[in-house]
Formats: C-alpha cells, structure tokens, sequence
C-alpha cells in the first residue's frame, strides 16, 4: 500500500510542476483526478463488487488515502516529502 501512496503522491507533484512551468491544467483537471481516487480506492471498489469492505486486503489504500496523497503532492509540489510515506505508521498513512 505504500508504494501506491507513493505514486499517487508522485502524481500529484508531476501535475504541480506541469502546472507551474506549462500551465497545462484546465478548471476541473483537479477535482477529475481526485474523484478518480475517490473511485478507484480499495474500500470503494470492494463495497461495489462485495457489498463490504476488508481492509486486511488493501493493495492499493482506500479512497481517503489516495485522494490526501495526491493533494499533498499537488499542493505542495516537494518529492522530499516523499519520505513521510516511508516514516509514517501504517494507520497515518
């Protein structure tokens, strides 16, 4: 699960730098890519297809933890940050 936070924070700083120097995000950009976390989160996806959520199972996070990381990146635009993913425990992620 953290190496999937790590590329949604990745994510998030690529669309940050390609902003500041291309100026290639258009109104919405954002809020698609966040709703796209939303719905591509391990509890989201096992609530549609199973009724109910086994977080034991998570590969990829859930849809809170995607949707953060890739904000923190967007905002903030530092890989050095990266290393909290890394420090962190797991029920901070």
């Amino acid at each position: 699960v953290r190496l999937e936070r790590q590329a949604d924070f990745l994510a998030g700083i690529w669309a940050h730098h390609a902003h500041r120097t291309k100026n290639i995000l258009e109104a919405g950009d954002v809020e698609e890519a966040l709703g796209a976390a939303q719905a591509i989160g391990d509890d989201t996806l096992q609530k549609q297809s199973q009724g109910y959520v086994v977080p034991d199972s998570f590969t990829h996070g859930t849809s809170e933890q995607r949707a953060r990381w890739f904000r923190d990146g967007l905002r903030t635009g530092d890989v050095s940050r990266m290393r909290l993913l890394f420090d962190l425990p797991d029920h901070e992620l």
